[in-house]
């Protein structure tokens, strides 16, 4: 199932630089069908924006989709980083795979803006994850013979259930403590690889298979707005207005997804190895800014949101996916800026902020304020050229 093909890769080691024949590794169709359980958890999260009070998403709300999208998106993480390291196309590996799939589907069922009636399930979900990933670790431990990989498994296998205690001791409590718990776990758990990234990077993460992983969780984010399109899409009634304003939030997706992937796909130096540590948590915020993005298209066509909070909202969510995927691609644009130009990046964030002036004074239609916010993305998306062979930078 795994498609092998051998290439020259960079590795650091404690000594300096070396050149090791690494081969690359390439998504599985398991890890693609297993994507597509996390479409639904997106998509639940991503619906509690839309609860509008007053013309605006109450605070409480906002708190409430970042507090049920860090698990799903950790969870998520946790394999991901595990098939990146460890995965391999054998029997225990699916059967453990599928398992994991049916506590997603709970976790997922789970997921509501009555949070605290279905606690007990979705911590049931949640926690199934991360023990099998934690056990996976331990398994891949006792199998693997080379030095470096087995102490990258006997840490992470070993380090995670400390976060994993934490998040299961909330089950013992009330509101809002057992809350306090179970973030108090899940911030352990993404705390453990930066503390460990000088291990981490004896063995470093597949650059290539990271990117693709990260880059197709992105895409369900992004399906996610095109779904928001559709629904205010209607031919059939004559409503210029509405088919107007669904193309407008087209030309958006477009200008936020033209540059991500031409960073991913031509513009990144893929030969770089490293822990991957800001791909893993950049994305964190870039999806985040995605999920607004998809909610912002629906708040301001079917529901009646002032007109400030809406901007606001709109162009805060355009900032972070600005600034997010400056960190993702930080690592291998780096040197000497392959493919982007340093100012591109600066420039749509300078003139996001002075459309935002300029709009928060001068109100405009929406349909106005997504044509303008994505002609100022395009900007620091549309430009560049692409990495040439010749110009791959090594570690040193």
């Amino acid at each position: 199932m795994e498609n092998w093909n051998k290439t020259i890769c960079k590795h650091r080691t404690l000594k300096g630089g070396i050149f090791l024949y690494q081969q690359e590794k390439k998504v599985t169709w398991l890890e693609l069908f297993y994507d597509l359980i996390f479409v639904a958890a997106v998509a639940t999260t991503t619906h509690v924006l839309l609860h509008v009070k007053d013309g605006i998403v109450p605070a409480h709300d906002l708190v409430k989709f970042v507090l049920m999208f860090v698990p799903v998106w950790w969870a998520w993480v946790g394999q991901t980083l595990f098939i990146n390291r460890f995965g391999q196309d054998l029997l225990h590996h699916r059967l453990l795979l599928v398992t994991e799939m049916a506590f997603v589907l709970i976790m997922t069922a789970s997921l509501s803006v009555d949070f605290d009636a279905y606690y007990y399930s979705f911590a049931l979900g949640y926690l199934g994850l991360r023990v099998l990933t934690a056990l996976q670790y331990l398994i891949a431990r006792a199998r693997e013979r080379e030095p470096n990989r087995r102490a990258v498994a006997h840490y992470l296998g070993t380090r995670f259930w400390l976060g994993i205690s934490f998040s299961a001791s909330s089950l013992l409590f009330d509101p809002p403590v057992r809350y306090i718990l179970l973030y108090t776990g899940i911030v352990i758990d993404m705390i453990i690889p930066i503390l460990g990234r000088r291990l981490l990077k004896r063995m470093p993460a597949h650059t290539s298979h990271l990117l693709e992983r990260f880059g197709l969780f992105t895409i369900i984010l992004f399906g996610e707005s095109i779904v928001s399109t559709l629904t205010v899409l209607k031919p059939n009634t004559g409503d210029w207005y509405s088919i107007g304003y669904s193309f407008a939030a087209f030309v958006l997706i477009l200008t936020m997804w033209w540059p991500y992937f031409e960073r991913t796909e031509h513009r990144a130096d893929k030969t770089i190895s490293s822990a991957g540590q800001a791909v893993i948590y950049g994305h964190l915020a870039l999806l985040l800014s995605l999920s607004m993005t998809a909610a912002s298209i629906k708040l301001f066509y079917l529901y009646e949101i002032n007109y400030l909070f809406g901007l606001t909202f709109l162009f805060s969510s355009a900032l972070m996916y600005l600034a997010s995927m400056e960190l993702v691609f930080s690592r291998y644009l780096a040197r000497t800026r392959i493919g982007v130009a340093c100012w591109q990046p600066w420039l749509s964030a300078s003139l996001l902020i002075v459309a935002y002036v300029i709009l928060f004074v001068w109100q405009v239609p929406a349909i106005v304020l997504l044509l303008v916010l994505s002609g100022v993305l395009a900007v620091g998306g549309f430009g560049g050229r692409r990495t040439s062979a010749l110009e791959i930078q090594f570690v040193e």
